[in-house]
């Protein structure tokens, strides 16, 4: 029984469940159908909506197409319009052209007829000419070569009676106005170059501070002061002139160096002979770079370019040689200039002018005085170190010591004619004096065991340096006598001369 009851419950149970799941089902069907429906007519309107985009689209398109078809009609019709009118236009030249071409054949057979009849006349013309040339041959006697040959020769001859006429009046015009130009041009080229006219004399001041360092200088018993003239060949005054020590020499080379020398021991402090020697061989390289230097100078200033460094050298030494108290390397610049200026007057080379008067007395400056005369010597320079043999002859030529072969050469002797010339210049009494110092000196040195030789106040006395290993105290005495007996019996100077040798014994050691 129960179990009955219990069966009919979960039936009931089941066929209840059934008909919810039924309810639901119907319910859930209508909503589908509900969407469907609405996702059609959604569907709908939107189509409605793309073909109306797409019929407004087209539209646009057609109506863009149609507007750029109508712009390539306009341009097509255009481009014809034109086309016509430029084959109208070749049209009506071509006809112009038919036209111009009848024209000309028309002309080329006028000119065809009429050369023609010039033929002719030219043909009876000869005819003509040749039986006059027989009636004048018989007339004259004389065949028609013979009458040309005569008529010639007389023709020639009056052409070399005049042309020798003309020749005759053109010279005796470059006479008249030779001299006149040429004075022009010198007068030109001296008032375009500005030169100063000071000259350097033998006498070098060094100022100094206080007169204590007089006595510094002279040392004890003078032999500072007899170690530094011994070591520089120039001679030290000092006297009573205030703040100043005066140094004397001929060489300006030795000027320099002792008035370096002094001027580096009084600043140091340190002077005795030893230190003294030290400076002064110090100085003198300084001074040989300075040499260097004012060659480089020289040459960059000018413009010069390409020269061998001996010659560069010798350039800067001119700084420190005089030419009858001119000094050389100003002389030597101002000639330069001066070539330079003369040439571009006369047509030539401005630049090789200039380099052969920058280099004409190259021959007084060599480190071994030459035989040989300065301008043949610098000549000879010259041609060693490469120069060009134009250059060469203008160094050599301008002393007429040697044959003139460019033009160079007259120029560059003009122009060293000129600077030696003009006022405040040179001094030859001055030269002589410098020239009699050198002859006393190189007179003492040609002796056997000679060292050095300094001519100091002013020619009056030759300090003669002697190798103590190689003369002796009598040889010395001895050589100061003959030394003075030569220069008595070849040399012309004023007053006398005092001879003093000097031989010096030197002992060194070094401790270690």
């Amino acid at each position: 029984m129960t179990v009955v009851i219990i069966i009919t419950g979960v039936i009931s149970l089941i066929l209840g469940g059934g008909a919810v799941w039924l309810a639901s089902e119907k319910m859930a069907n209508s909503k589908q159908r509900k969407i469907v429906e609405n996702a059609k007519q959604e569907a709908e309107a939107l189509k409605r909506d793309k073909l109306l985009e797409a019929k407004e689209k087209y539209i646009s398109l057609k109506a863009e197409f149609e507007s750029q078809c109508n712009s390539r009609n306009q341009k097509l019709q255009q481009q014809e319009s034109k086309l016509k009118q430029f084959e109208m236009s070749l049209n009506q030249r071509q006809e112009a052209l038919h036209k111009k071409n009848a024209e000309a054949n028309s002309i080329r057979e006028s000119i065809q007829n009429q050369v023609e009849i010039i033929e002719r006349k030219k043909h009876d013309l000869d005819k003509v000419h040749k039986q006059e040339i027989e009636r004048l041959e018989a007339i004259s006697g004389l065949s028609a070569e013979e009458a040309k040959e005569r008529l010639s020769q007389s023709l020639k001859e009056e052409a070399q009676t005049a042309a020798q006429a003309y020749i005759n009046e053109v010279m005796e015009e470059a006479k008249m106005t030779a001299n006149k130009e040429a004075k022009r041009i010198v007068i030109n080229s001296i008032q375009r170059l500005a030169t100063e006219t000071a000259i350097e004399n033998s006498v070098t001041v060094f100022h100094i501070d206080s007169d204590e360092i007089k006595g510094r200088v002279i040392g004890r018993e003078g032999r500072n002061i007899r170690a530094l003239e011994s070591a520089t060949g120039i001679e030290i005054i000092v006297d009573d002139t205030p703040e100043a020590i005066i140094l004397s020499g001929f060489d300006p080379v030795r000027r320099e160096v002792a008035r370096l020398a002094l001027h580096q021991l009084v600043q140091d402090g340190r002077i005795h002979p030893a230190r003294i020697e030290e400076v002064v061989n110090k100085v003198r390289k300084q001074v040989e770079d300075e040499i260097i230097e004012t060659g480089k100078r020289t040459t960059i200033d000018l413009g010069i370019h390409g020269l061998h460094p001996e010659l560069v050298r010798m350039i800067g030494r001119m700084k420190y040689r005089s030419s009858y108290g001119q000094n050389l390397l100003q002389h030597s610049r101002e000639t330069a200039n001066l070539c330079s200026i003369m040439a571009v007057e006369l047509g030539l080379n401005p630049k090789k002018a200039k380099r052969a008067g920058l280099l004409h007395d190259i021959g007084k400056v060599p480190d071994d005085e030459p035989e040989l005369p300065h301008a043949l010597f610098g000549m000879k320079l010259a041609e060693t170190y490469k120069e060009k043999p134009d250059i060469c002859n203008a160094i050599g030529a301008h002393h007429d010591e040697t044959e003139m072969t460019t033009l160079l050469a007259p120029i560059v002797q003009v122009c060293d004619a000129i600077s030696g010339a003009r006022p405040g210049a040179r001094r030859e009494i001055v030269e002589a004096y410098i020239k009699r110092l050198k002859d006393l000196e190189q007179m003492a040195l040609a002796y056997p065991g000679v060292i050095k030789t300094y001519a100091i106040q002013a020619g009056r006395e030759l300090r003669v340096i002697v190798g103590a290993d190689k003369l002796s105290d009598i040889e010395s005495e001895n050589l100061s006598n003959e030394i003075a007996k030569k220069i008595q019996d070849e040399m012309t100077y004023p007053g006398q001369v005092k001879i003093t040798v000097i031989r010096e014994t030197r002992s060194v050691a070094f401790a270690k």
